[in-house]
């Protein structure tokens, strides 16, 4: 990055990174790369750029100055250069950041930078060493290649809303967690075509999809399928396979409480009164089959007390327990706070602010400053004079 962006700091300080993406999952790995020290210069479409930026309300700011919080969310650590890739120039732009970049991002539909004169075969022309990092929505090939691809309908097409929320009712989760997981799934695989390329020389290309993404998520319940022939189920806010462990009813709140051994079994069953070796629950497998029954008495245990009064007990016993917190108390919590995980940045029209951090830290690293997701276009001087330089 260079003084244009910020800091330089971070494991990929010195790189470059193109992101060609809009949306969440290909703006989502940049910023993951831009929060570890890449440069990351965001090629917009002149007039109207990412379609997040007009995602909202919420939007911040007024009168004409108003930014969405859904583009705020994802585009730290990056700049903005405009260019139209159908024109002469724009391409003239694009070809000159392909040139001096390590990485090139972008979630187009299948053929879309071919036909803009920007295929892989022309991409490793311009640089060989380049790393295409290419998100779909259900993958490039197959008999569904190509076809569009957004979040929910991902998360549906791929199993998730099956198995998530109350039995009967299939859910979304709460955030895209497609595009996060694609965009995050992305990221892992450039890193890895960085680290192929110190000894190769050359630059690969990365594929994943919104359907892979949630289809590699899909752990036990994939393997309760394809081993076991069970097709699963929802369970609502109880663990499919481990019982208890989920959301509890106490006499003013809820609270969650995940007993994974036997060991941690016996503890917790004195707590609510129940005798360890009771047949209806003595092994994990008779509680889950009588999940139902379980629950009942663990919450006619819970409704003669506080969650406060179950969660210290609890904790007193090394059960693994917990509130359920809303957004706003998360961010006001002190342990996410003194996890990094809350960062000020400056943006050129809303002033002082704060974003969700990066999830990572790394031993004996400064916190590093962050740049504010920039304007359209903000930075289109500063990119072509560097590029110029040559």
């Amino acid at each position: 990055m260079d003084e244009t962006s910020g800091s330089s700091d971070g494991p990929l300080a010195g790189y470059v990174v193109v992101d060609l993406s809009r949306a969440l999952a290909g703006p989502h790995a940049g910023m993951m790369l831009g929060d570890l020290g890449a440069r990351v210069i965001k090629v917009e479409a002149p007039g109207h750029g990412d379609d997040s930026r007009g995602w909202g309300p919420p939007f911040a700011g007024t009168g004409d100055q108003t930014v969405s919080t859904y583009y705020l969310s994802c585009n730290r650590n990056k700049e903005s250069v405009t260019a139209d890739l159908k024109t002469p120039e724009g391409r003239d732009v694009l070809t000159k950041l392909v040139r001096r970049a390590d990485v090139l991002v972008e979630n187009f539909r299948t053929g879309v930078l071919e036909r803009l004169g920007f295929g892989v075969d022309e991409l490793h022309e311009i640089n060989p060493g380049l790393v295409v990092l290419s998100i779909t929505g259900f993958g490039h090939d197959g008999p569904e290649g190509g076809r569009a691809g957004y979040d929910q309908i991902a998360q549906g097409e791929a199993g998730l809303m099956s198995i998530t929320g109350e039995p009967g009712e299939p859910t979304k989760v709460g955030v895209p967690i497609a595009d996060l997981l694609a965009g995050m799934y992305g990221a892992s695989g450039v890193l890895a075509a960085l680290l192929e390329r110190e000894r190769t020389g050359r630059g690969r290309v990365v594929r994943t999809s919104l359907l892979a993404s949630v289809v590699g998520v899909h752990a036990f319940q994939g393997t309760k399928w394809t081993v076991a022939g069970e097709v699963p189920e929802a369970t609502g806010n109880h663990h499919a396979s481990i019982a208890p462990y989920g959301l509890f009813r106490a006499a003013d709140g809820a609270l969650q409480v995940a007993v994974g051994s036997e060991t941690q079994w016996a503890a917790f069953a004195r707590i609510i009164g129940v005798a360890a070796d009771d047949p209806r629950f003595a092994t994990n497998a008779d509680r889950v089959s009588r999940r139902e029954e379980l629950i009942e008495e663990i919450e006619r245990a819970f409704a003669a007390g506080t969650r406060d009064h179950w969660l210290e007990m609890l904790e007193r016993a090394g059960i693994a327990s917990g509130k359920v917190r809303s957004i706003d108390e998360v961010y006001e919590w002190e342990q996410t706070r003194s996890q990094g995980l809350l960062v000020d940045v400056e943006h050129p029209v809303l002033g002082r602010m704060q974003l969700p951090g990066p999830p990572l830290r790394f031993d004996d690293a400064q916190p590093r400053a962050h740049v504010a997701p920039p304007l359209l276009g903000e930075h289109n001087e500063s990119v072509r004079a560097w590029l110029d330089d040559e």
